[in-house]
């Protein structure tokens, strides 16, 4: 009875007190991957503007591992006081849920959204030593060595596994899955020969492409990336309709104060209507996508309903 009464009377009271007065320590900002892919590199860019924005510093704190729900699940489960935030992205809070067995998380009732942050596209590169140079040659060789190409991921569950899985869907071919805790390690393995290829976010392979350490094959989106001009889509190269991104956005946990959520919105919201924020995604081959939070949660429910589809044609399930 007494816990009862602090829940429905005093634990209000306190939240709205401490509200008044956020953000009066440092804030976290859960980035659900390991340092070096794009969503940690996501984080690192909008954090110091968050800091200056909020009055208090803003630390990335990288949780990785089983493709973002460890990091993202320690957010849903944060006391909602606005220090601790999540940079989710559509593979940890849309994709990987719809793939899970039991879902240690609900995307939409355990997070309050504040707005977009960018979305960047999909692309799959390989070692320069797999004997292809397009797509059509990688479908080509897969199927004549059906299971001997090995596919790299940020992890079982991540947009880049599943991502992966739809193209073997779609195309008949065989790759061997060998996830990794975040895109970072993952790239890292990939240019040492360990595996063959990868589907990965143009912002974090582009610089390993330029430099020859890796071989892009086709972008996973409807128009050709301005980092990857002479890249042709997969569209172009006969995958059909073949489409795959990554976008983020920042929420805190559900029960966390309208003012709170609020004050992070219009502050992030400022963030991204800087030019030096707008130049380093550009930089990184993303677009700057701001919403209101009823458009990030409408965009959540129809690409969870994408996914669940893809779940249920491919009978994929995620422990």
């Amino acid at each position: 009875m007494l816990f009862q009464l602090f829940c429905a009377v005093l634990l209000p009271v306190f939240f709205s007190t401490a509200s008044a007065a956020y953000p009066d320590r440092p804030i976290r900002l859960i980035a659900p991957f390991a340092p070096g892919g794009n969503i940690d590199i996501t984080a690192r860019t909008v954090a110091p503007g968050l800091t200056e924005q909020l009055g208090q510093t803003v630390v990335v704190e990288n949780r990785g591992g089983a493709g973002g729900r460890i990091g993202t699940e320690v957010v849903a489960k944060s006391a909602p006081d606005g220090y601790t935030m999540l940079l989710g992205s559509s593979g940890s809070l849309t994709v990987n849920p719809a793939f899970a067995v039991v879902p240690s998380y609900d995307p939409i009732k355990d997070f309050a959204p504040t707005s977009l942050v960018s979305i960047v596209p999909l692309v799959l590169v390989t070692h320069p030593s797999l004997p292809v140079a397009n797509a059509r040659e990688f479908i080509a060789l897969a199927k004549a060595k059906p299971g001997t190409v090995m596919m790299a991921s940020a992890g079982t569950g991540s947009n880049t596994h599943l991502t992966g899985e739809l193209f073997q869907v779609i195309t008949g071919v065989k790759l061997t899955h060998v996830p990794y805790k975040g895109s970072g390690p993952a790239l890292v393995d990939l240019m040492g020969g360990q595996t063959h290829c990868i589907f990965d976010q143009v912002s974090t392979s582009t610089p390993y492409v330029s430099a020859g350490k890796l071989r892009a094959i086709a972008v996973a989106s409807i128009k050709r990336s301005p980092l990857l001009a002479s890249v042709p889509t997969m569209d172009e190269s006969g995958v059909r309709g073949f489409e795959a991104s990554t976008y983020t956005g920042v929420f805190l946990p559900s029960a966390t104060p309208k003012d709170i959520v609020n004050r992070v919105y219009t502050a992030l919201l400022k963030v991204l209507d800087q030019p030096s924020t707008r130049d380093a995604f550009t930089r990184l081959g993303a677009d700057v996508i701001k919403s209101t939070p009823e458009e990030l949660t409408k965009r959540m429910v129809g690409d969870l309903a994408k996914w669940k589809k893809v779940q249920q044609q491919t009978g994929i399930k995620l422990d």
